[in-house]
């Protein structure tokens, strides 16, 4: 016999807004199938039974970085002998075969933090692409790196998401936000911008028209109070702006990471704390950030499934060439007719969609 839901669980049953409280108390105390239920019920309500996905492409152009976060695998030093940097010919090839051969729609491009590419790069970067694909939608440089390249640069965060806009930029991609709280951030990311000014850069992009997804990274040393708060923080923002297109929660994963290394982290969080997260996610954010992502490359193809069923309701992509949770021991392979199995397989809708949720066809 199920527990009876706690007075947060009733709160978001009946559409109210979840508090900081509420949410820790759902983290801490809440049985985790009637959250699932909770969460399930409120996705039916909010997005119905479709589950979406875009056809995507990653680009990562180059994996030279300036941070050395515990967290990351991806990253290597300019002396490391598998240091590379992607010239713009060598990036078009790639969206060639994006395009042409794996009919992708939208071109996912990040990358390390660079400490001797210019502003004109990435520019150049944008307008070789749109020159030879003016359709493809261009997703490319998380806030963290756009933080980063103003500073580099010594441009105004605004000045550089204005010029990259103008040269072909149509979207952010949500990655460096990690989790916000400054205490848990700073034992996992190093030379990286904090969670204030991440949020200050996705508020500056959202001003000028770039809307983007946003992401939270969990399973590695965060509290229960530091999920709730990073989610809140994203709301809050989208209450303003409404630039989110979706929310992503990203399992960590551990292989190949200084956190592994160092034995700071013994193993991986288990499924049942990935599906309360998630069926949180979708509690908290309500219809104020709409959709809530499964990224089935963290979490696996069998898990997301279940995920779909605890708030969840879209499955990111198919991320075509993705290299940074590859790099964390995560397989990742799978095609459009894949995905299109896997949501028919529950028993739901599959959608294929575009960067900013509007459909493209319907299964």
């Amino acid at each position: 016999m199920l527990a009876r839901p706690t007075s947060a669980l009733e709160k978001a049953m009946n559409g109210e807004e979840l508090t900081f409280h509420d949410g820790v108390d759902l983290m801490k105390n809440e049985n985790l199938f009637l959250l699932g239920q909770a969460a399930d019920q409120l996705r039916k309500q909010i997005r119905g039974d479709n589950v979406t996905f875009v056809s995507s492409y990653y680009l990562n152009y180059t994996n030279i970085c300036a941070a050395s976060c515990q967290l990351c695998a991806f990253y290597r030093k300019e002396k490391d002998d598998d240091a590379y940097t992607l010239s713009n010919e060598m990036i078009v090839k790639r969206a060639e075969v994006a395009i042409n051969q794996l009919k992708a729609t939208e071109l996912h491009i990040v990358g390390g933090f660079h400490p001797k590419l210019d502003l004109e790069y990435y520019e150049g970067m944008f307008k070789s692409i749109k020159k030879r694909f003016p359709k493809v939608i261009i997703k490319a440089l998380t806030p963290a790196e756009i933080f980063f390249i103003s500073r580099v640069t010594k441009n105004s965060i605004k000045e550089v998401l204005t010029r990259l806009k103008e040269s072909g930029l149509d979207a952010l991609p949500g990655g460096g936000a990690e989790i916000f709280n400054k205490s848990t951030r700073d034992k996992i990311v190093l030379g990286k911008c904090s969670g204030e000014e991440w949020l200050n850069t996705a508020f500056e992009a959202h001003k000028i028209g770039l809307r983007g997804n946003c992401t939270m990274l969990f399973g590695h040393i965060e509290t229960p109070e530091d999920i709730v708060d990073h989610i809140i923080r994203l709301r809050e923002l989208n209450k303003k702006t409404g630039g989110f297109t979706t929310f992503i929660p990203l399992k960590f994963s551990l292989e190949n990471t200084q956190l592994e290394k160092e034995h700071t982290i013994l193993s991986e969080s288990p499924s049942t704390y990935d599906l309360r997260v998630i069926a949180l996610a979708r509690l908290l954010l309500g219809n104020v950030l709409p959709n809530v992502s499964v990224y089935w490359i963290a979490l696996g193809k069998k898990l997301a499934q279940v995920a779909l069923c605890y708030g969840g309701n879209d499955l990111v992509g198919t991320a075509f060439s993705e290299e940074i949770f590859k790099a964390a021991g995560k397989p990742n392979q799978t095609t459009t007719g894949e995905l299109k199995f896997l949501v028919k397989e529950i028993g739901r809708h599959p959608v294929q969609r575009d960067t900013f949720f509007n459909t493209i066809q319907s299964f």
